[in-house]
Formats: structure tokens, C-alpha cells, sequence
């Protein structure tokens, strides 16, 4: 069994910035050569693929987030980040991490005041 436990989500105003954190966990020795990637849901909204990033390095937006915000992994702490700069009203969802294959996160709140 292998659990991906979130953390970094929160409250903040419009223009803010937070970080979420997602780290594997149990029966996983490496992420090596596994992508990752966080998904958010919004009331009233589909799921929506936030970013995604490769085993090597290779990394995927949705047109919403471009040069907003950034994913990257630390594949020794087997954690992927998500850095959200220039948080807006519209990012409030419950975001989730992925390691595909393998399991889900059990996601993290995002509220952005206006």
C-alpha cells in the first residue's frame, strides 16, 4: 500500500501564494522513473489537470496556471510541489496529487479571497 499525504493548503487573499506538498509513502522504494501530477476540483466544475511533471524533468500546465505556477519533485523525500504564485478567486478548489498507476492524495482545500 502506498499513500500520498498532502499538506500546504489553506486560506489566503487574491495575489498570495502557498505551496502544497504531496510525499509517498509505504510500499514504495523509489519515484524515480514516475511523473507526478496535481489535480484540482471546484464546486460545480469538472477535474481539472492542473500540471504534471515527467521523470525526467518535463513539465505540463493548464493554460489557467501558466507562468503562475510551478511543479517540481524532490525525488530523494519522494515529494512533488506545487508553488501557486498570484493566487486568484478562481484557483479555489481542492487540490490533489497523483501518482498515476499508483494512488491519490487525499487533497488539500485552496480558498483564494477576493
Amino acid at each position: 500500500q502506498v499513500q500520498l499525504v498532502e499538506s500546504g493548503g489553506g486560506l489566503v487573499q487574491a495575489g498570495g501564494s502557498l505551496r502544497l506538498s504531496c510525499a509517498a509513502s509505504g510500499r514504495i522504494s523509489s519515484v524515480v522513473a514516475m511523473g507526478w501530477a496535481w489535480y484540482r476540483l471546484a464546486p460545480g466544475k469538472q477535474r481539472e489537470l492542473v500540471a504534471s511533471i515527467t521523470s525526467g524533468g518535463a513539465t505540463n500546465y493548464a493554460d489557467s496556471v501558466k507562468g503562475r505556477f510551478t511543479i517540481s519533485r524532490d525525488n530523494g523525500r519522494k515529494t512533488v510541489y506545487l508553488q501557486m504564485n498570484s493566487l486568484e478567486p478562481e484557483d479555489t478548489a481542492v487540490y490533489y496529487c497523483l501518482l498515476p498507476g499508483v494512488s491519490w492524495g487525499q487533497g488539500t482545500q485552496v480558498t483564494v479571497s477576493s
